[in-house]
């Protein structure tokens, strides 16, 4: 099911950094470090509020939320695979951004997708599970650590596919159509074509 990460967002200026190797240092306000824009994020990104667009290639992202990022294979640039499910996983992928030189995250994804993008996004998932299949097959024999990290998030991220992404999905569909969570009652959008 979709959660909302909005409200822990706008709540997250007095968040710590995870893992701040300096001690102690709190995020501040996200406006500072969320600047992707829509139209340069990556077509990997896994639809909903947070995505990476035209990331730096420091290769952190995987580091700070690793069941969240992975690294496309082009430039190294960061792919928000999956999106937070609780207030923790916000501050992972917020710390990932913060460490972003280029501060090209975003979490504004909700103001562009439509249920017909995301049904647009779902369709030509056999075109990004090809992608996952080839970067995962070279680099999962890799000679880099990184390299071989990443394939077992690529791994991750198939199965994913495979097994929960449908119904996140249909949920995210019926929050950007309602702006809430349904009611037991109510059914979620089917993602096919119309």
């Amino acid at each position: 099911m979709y959660w909302n990460p909005m409200p822990t967002v706008a709540a997250s200026a007095d968040l710590e950094v995870v893992n701040y190797p300096g001690g102690d240092r709190r995020l501040g306000p996200p406006e500072a470090y969320l600047r992707g824009r829509w139209a340069d994020r990556d077509w990997r990104n896994v639809p909903g509020p947070f995505y990476g667009a035209r990331t730096d290639s420091c290769w952190v992202g995987r580091d700070i939320a690793p069941d969240l990022v992975i690294y496309e294979d082009e430039y190294g640039g960061e792919i928000v695979y999956r999106q937070p499910r609780n207030a923790r996983e916000v501050q992972l992928v917020l710390t990932a951004a913060w460490n972003d030189p280029w501060a090209a995250y975003a979490a504004d994804g909700d103001e562009h997708w439509t249920l017909d993008l995301v049904r647009d996004w779902w369709a030509d998932r056999h075109r990004l599970v090809a992608w996952i299949d080839d970067v995962r097959r070279r680099w999962s024999v890799s000679e880099r650590g990184d390299e071989r990290d990443n394939a077992v998030g690529l791994g991750e991220f198939a199965q994913f596919i495979d097994d929960g992404l449908r119904d996140y999905l249909r949920s995210y569909g019926f929050w950007l159509d309602n702006r809430r969570l349904p009611r037991p009652d109510e059914s979620l959008p089917d993602l096919s074509q119309w």
